[in-house]
């Protein structure tokens, strides 16, 4: 479905407003260097001096013009990183810095719409802001291993709380750093309060911010718009069948507190759909749930559960409920709080 014009109007002003901040960026930039680097403007002259010189002789019929001018670009070039260098500035300190390099903040590559371009429609048909302030919270540099627990041990591994925490960031750090190359899924089950969502909300800030799409959902939220979708139900269904798209092929999807929706045949069936669907399209998912696996397995059949347990990563979390600790700490530390 199409975007409507206010829609793809909002989209596109954003980008326009990066383009002229980056552009303001580099002016700055640029302005900063040639006033501290001796020699560097002498450069940028004969650059530009140069290239009108070339482009005459190329009108002139001078075929080797062009090959002779990026030759010799490509020398002073080089000379210029060497100035910067020399004054402690990075090699690309004036080359222009883009939000989204792939499309150079324009949205588009070619004809095609860039995938920076669909996570704004993401964010634009499932409001997402809420979320993304929470991960501005919680992220790997909030992260803390000091609600783990060295003497809650999971018989099943023998590994401890903070043990299997360290091992699963590990894991999850590796999951972001080969994202482009491997397809991979995470499913994660434990008690409340042991970390999963947080988890989740680290990863989705790391891929974010490296320009991937990244659709976020409580499973009550996913279901309600798969049943929106397939009904007929909703005030606006074109832009809910849109979003029911780029469920399938976001290049994340995250199902948080699976489980606590209204459960039944419909849910089960559209669980399927969505994870087989994926799991085609080599799509990576994420989804977090307080069911023991032996209930999962009898709640969402057993379909479900082979797809998962054949083409995910199962993790247990283990601990305390880290909630309950940081809501008894931030009472403790209240300056009115009041002791009998």
């Amino acid at each position: 479905m199409a975007l409507k014009n206010t829609q793809y109007d909002t989209i596109m002003r954003e980008y326009y407003r990066k383009q002229a901040e980056n552009k303001r960026r580099q002016d700055a930039c640029i302005q900063d260097a040639c006033t501290s680097v001796p020699g560097l403007s002498k450069i940028d002259g004969l650059i530009a001096a140069l290239s009108v010189e070339q482009a005459r002789k190329l009108l002139d019929g001078d075929a080797s013009a062009l090959a002779d001018l990026k030759e010799q670009i490509a020398i002073l070039g080089d000379q210029r990183k060497t100035l910067l260098r020399s004054q402690g500035y990075p090699e690309d300190y004036l080359e222009m810095h883009y939000t989204c390099p792939d499309c150079r903040d324009t949205g588009f590559q070619g004809s095609q719409k860039c995938h920076c371009f669909k996570q704004a429609v993401i964010d634009l048909l499932y409001t997402q802001s809420n979320i993304r302030d929470i991960l501005a919270e919680e992220n790997f540099d909030t992260f803390s291993f000091d609600y783990y627990s060295e003497q809650i041990v999971n018989p099943a591994t023998g590994l401890s709380a903070l043990a299997t925490m360290q091992k699963l960031v590990t894991e999850c750090k590796e999951f972001i750093r080969f994202f482009d190359q491997i397809p991979d899924n995470f499913f994660f089950y434990g008690e409340t309060g042991v970390g999963k969502t947080f988890l989740t909300h680290c990863i989705s800030r790391e891929l974010l911010q490296s320009a991937h799409s990244v659709i976020y959902f409580s499973a009550f939220e996913l279901f309600d718009l798969f049943s929106k979708t397939t009904f007929g139900r909703g005030d606006d269904i074109s832009e809910l069948q849109q979003m029911h798209s780029y469920i399938f092929d976001c290049d994340l999807l995250i199902i948080d507190d699976l489980g606590t929706e209204l459960t039944n045949t419909f849910v089960s069936s559209q669980l399927f759909l969505c994870i087989n669907e994926r799991l085609i399209r080599k799509k990576s998912t994420i989804i977090s749930t307080n069911m023991p696996m032996n209930i999962f397995r009898d709640t969402y059949s057993e379909r479900v559960f082979s797809r998962i347990s054949s083409n995910y990563r199962i993790r247990k979390l283990i601990g305390d409920d880290i909630r309950l600790k940081k809501k008894l700490e931030k009472n403790l530390t209240s300056p009115n709080l009041v002791v009998n």
